[in-house]
């Protein structure tokens, strides 16, 4: 048996899976998000906390030892931790906004293309390097007092382990290393004014690190692996490995990625290039900033169940009559397939006469077109995989698969922690058959009217977007 933790932004999970890869359990805990003025932070005690928690509740419910334990859970944000992986202060948040004119700087005098340049990172408000440099200027004593800079699993990997921090390549990719030679560019670190706090910056774990649980959550000496953190992790989970495969994850964050071989440093600075375990292949990603939580916030707004959603999207046509939503809700605006950190969502066409199910509706679509964007930037030429949340609603699927105009291989389940046991089992050598472990749940079809009707919504879409882009400048 297996287990895979996941440490998500608002929801920590652990799964266990038997031999085939069929899920047995899952247990989960919510943690908070403080946000304030575009500052988005997290209390890593209670995440830690959180992570301990659904590991005792996973081990009361299934009988037997875990074999082996794999770990992942959000990227980027800042995590500063002394040298016994205690928090320092809060963590930064990858949704954290605090940095936006830090960034504006950078875009306007050339240094964010030339990042991306050496990198493969188009930086965003959230990420290591604004954040760092945000904290070098206004918070220097956490810094000095900080022994490490980590993400967010690398933190709970060393305290369930004690074993020195170290983060992966995976985690490594944003906005420090270069994806060539899978190791720190130290003139990007100068280049952001970072190189008195290079110290900070974990060492590589090339491939992912390994050790043994000391008993909290776990029974002391159970080996686990650390990392790759989610994006790669449930590409894995979902059998994206030949190039041109697209994996869609549709969570609190809408990400969009493509495996490939090539590595493509021109074109528009936006995503970033995830450096994966086997050298030479790499995840083109365009990580856009908000999925499930644009709609999350219009349900509140409008106080709607998240279980009346499949029911709602029935009840008005493809265009909302009229309803139009750019779903960009982030504090720190967009990251991908191209950064504006003062962009903000729009709701257009709206009057007395539109309807809950009409703003619903149109959210989805704002979604769904935004995920095309993204796919189609990250250069999507094969299948289509695509899990998160959002796969629980069966009707969103099948507007995605219309929006999108091709199939989708529904993978559900925690396809996180699924990637999360291949990636471990890979590094301990335990023989798993990956095709079984990341069967599709079912294939949406697209229906070809709709795909034609939404194929001219999209370039509306982008029309609109085009304008709203200019304004938030």
């Amino acid at each position: 048996m297996y287990v895979g933790i996941d440490v998500g932004t608002s929801t920590v999970k652990a799964a266990a899976f038997d031999d085939s890869g069929h899920q047995l359990a899952v247990a989960a805990r919510p943690v908070g998000l403080s946000m304030r003025g575009g500052f988005v932070e997290q209390d890593m005690d209670e995440v830690y906390g959180a992570v301990v928690a659904v590991l005792d509740e996973l081990s009361a419910e299934v009988d037997g030892p875990f074999e082996l334990a794999g770990l992942t859970g959000q990227g980027d944000g800042v995590w500063l931790v002394d040298a016994e992986g205690r928090p320092v202060r809060a963590a930064a948040s990858w949704m954290d906004g605090r940095a936006h004119e830090l960034l504006d700087q950078w875009l306007a005098d050339g240094t964010f293309e030339t990042v991306f340049r050496r990198t493969g990172s188009a930086m965003f408000p959230g990420c290591p390097g604004p954040l760092l440099a945000w904290l070098a200027a206004h918070e220097p004593r956490s810094l000095d007092a900080a022994a490490t800079a980590l993400y967010c699993k690398d933190m709970v990997f060393q305290r369930l382990t004690g074993v020195r921090a170290t983060t992966d390549v995976s985690d490594a990719s944003m906005p420090f290393l270069d994806p060539r030679t899978r190791s720190y560019d130290n003139g990007v670190v100068e280049l952001l004014g970072l190189t008195r706090r290079r110290r900070l910056l974990a060492p590589v774990s090339d491939p992912v690190a390994t050790a043994e649980t000391r008993g909290e959550g776990l029974p002391a000496g159970t080996r686990i692996a650390n990392g790759p953190y989610d994006l790669p992790a449930c590409a894995l989970g979902a059998g994206v490995t030949e190039p041109g495969d697209g994996l869609l994850i549709v969570g609190t964050c809408l990400a969009s990625l493509v495996a490939t071989t090539e590595l493509d440093l021109s074109g528009e600075p936006a995503g970033l290039y995830i450096s994966l375990d086997r050298p030479g292949h790499w995840l083109r990603a365009m990580p856009a900033m908000v999925g499930t939580a644009a709609l999350d916030w219009v349900l509140s707004t409008t106080g709607v169940r998240h279980e009346e959603v499949d029911g709602l999207l029935a009840a008005t046509p493809p265009g909302a009559n009229g309803v139009r939503v750019l779903p960009y809700f982030a504090p720190s605006g967009e990251r991908a397939p191209f950064v504006e950190p003062r962009l903000r969502a729009e709701l257009t066409g709206v009057s007395l006469e539109s309807t809950p199910a009409d703003l619903i509706r149109a959210t989805c679509e704002g979604i769904g077109y935004a995920a095309r964007h993204c796919l189609e930037a990250a250069g999507l030429t094969g299948s289509l995989a695509v899990c998160g949340g959002g796969t629980r609603s069966p009707a969103w699927m099948r507007l995605l698969a219309d929006v999108l105009g091709r199939p989708l291989r529904v993978v559900e389940g925690e396809v996180g922690a699924r990637g999360a046991v291949l990636a471990a089992a890979e590094r301990y050598g335990v023989p798993l058959d990956a095709g079984a472990w990341t069967r599709p749940t079912e294939v949406v079809e697209p229906d070809a009217g709709r795909a034609a009707f939404y194929a001219k919504g999209f370039e509306d879409h982008l029309a609109r977007l085009a304008a709203a882009r200019d304004r938030s400048r």
